[in-house]
């Protein structure tokens, strides 16, 4: 018998990898925490209380849990496992309900991992379906979604997903997760290790509210104007009756009542409320418009040509839009295309090239840089460049991790053209 606190208890669910494809859906914007290990291809996070970890094949969704370090027995044999495959998947469009109201409002009312997992990626749903159904309704997602299978919208910690879009304000993907990763490490509580990585949770709204001091120290860990946000939100939150459990209630409340809720959140508009009412609070139907969804309308759908800023009225017409073209799972589809125009899924995993593209021509000449991409399906964004060079020498950074090659187009001679990579 050997004293350990960090043996891994396995299990798994069948789930193919048409219905979920965990490596794209862990890094298309939706959720920010999660590690990936190249060597052993597994993603790991401090969730719900316990590490799990998750790996994938054809035919079954692998998952592990390790323990909170206080919480395992004392003396355990030398290796656990447990293959329990007796998860069976019940496609429906009815979303999952659990009697257990005491935990519904800690993690989502479920305890063991395998049911955690289960409805964390909303696995009671047929995504097959949808894709024909959307398809159906619309020739440009069946054009673009034959290279995109397998992603969902989570059913994700309606109190993380709020402060994680929180964060996301002018922000990119790799920087929102360093932001979320100091929330948890300085804040939350310490879980365990995993191949010497400490883990934590995600703070509670308490953890984060409790000290008058954690506005200076989010700031100092380079949180900027959100770091007010945030404090601000957890106070709010933490100072309510019911206080995380309320953001949970609000999965029962209808669409207008659930985004006035959201949006009184110092931090929330519009464009977060309506994130967080899709990829954790069960509105489905509701698709979050920026800058990438006015893109997609334009150039895909050829509609609100004229809209060059979003406002009220814009913002309601693109929605509108969507809905009626993809139905009541609209925000679903629309994931799918904004992960298909998405020009980086690494979420801060494994490393970019920059390249570095110099020209010297004579001073004001044009020289358009285009970016080619590895998949004819993935549009950069931009896809070209526009570089008007006020010197005689000057250079373009472009970082991206899915360009294969650089083509610069100009109708002008020009004396030097480098690529750096």
């Amino acid at each position: 018998m050997t004293v350990v606190s960090n043996v891994i208890t396995w299990g798994k669910i069948p789930v193919s990898r048409s219905e979920l494809k965990i490596e794209t859906v862990l890094r298309c914007g939706q959720t920010f925490r999660w590690k990936y290990d190249a060597h052993n291809k597994h993603w790991s996070i401090g969730m719900a209380g316990r590490i799990i970890i998750l790996h994938q094949d054809d035919q079954f969704l692998h998952h592990g849990t390790i323990l909170k370090h206080d919480s395992v027995p004392t003396v355990v044999p030398k290796k656990i496992t447990l293959e329990s495959a007796d998860i069976k998947l019940e496609h429906t469009k009815v979303k999952l309900e659990d009697s257990n109201s005491k935990f519904k409002t800690v993690n989502h009312g479920l305890t063991t991992t395998s049911a955690l997992v289960h409805d964390y990626f909303n696995l009671q749903i047929s995504l097959r379906e949808l894709y024909q159904e959307w398809s159906h309704r619309d020739p440009h997602f069946s054009k673009v979604s034959g290279d995109f299978g397998g992603i969902r919208i989570l059913r994700q910690n309606p109190w993380e997903n709020l402060i994680s879009f929180i964060c996301s304000t002018n922000n990119n993907i790799k920087r929102i997760s360093q932001m979320v990763e100091n929330l948890c490490t300085h804040f939350g509580t310490y879980l365990n290790q995993h191949n010497g990585i400490r883990y934590f949770d995600f703070p509670t709204a308490q953890q984060l509210a409790f000290d008058d001091t954690t506005e200076a120290r989010l700031r100092a860990l380079g949180f900027g104007y959100r770091a007010k946000y945030i404090y601000q939100t957890a106070r709010m939150v933490a100072a309510h009756p019911n206080q995380e459990s309320w953001l949970f209630d609000l999965r029962q409340m209808s669409y207008p009542d659930t985004h006035a809720e959201l949006v009184q959140f110092m931090g929330v508009g519009p464009k977060v409320a309506d994130c967080v009412c899709l990829m954790s609070l069960d509105k489905s139907d509701i698709v979050p418009v920026d800058t990438h969804m006015i893109q997609i309308v334009q150039r895909d759908y050829k509609f609100g040509r004229g809209i060059k800023t979003l406002n009220k009225t814009s913002y309601a017409q693109i929605q509108d839009f969507f809905k009626r073209t993809w139905g009541e799972y609209a925000g679903w589809a629309h994931s799918v295309l904004f992960t298909a125009d998405l020009s980086d899924l690494n979420n801060g995993v494994g490393s970019s090239k920059e390249l570095s593209v110099k020209a010297r021509s004579k001073l004001g000449a044009t020289v358009k840089v285009e970016l080619i991409a590895e998949s004819s399906s993935l549009s950069l964004s931009p896809s070209a460049r526009d570089l008007r060079l006020q010197k005689r020498k000057e250079s373009v950074d472009i970082q991206s991790t899915t360009v294969k090659k650089i083509k610069v187009k100009t109708g002008i001679k020009v004396e030097e053209i480098k690529v750096e990579c």
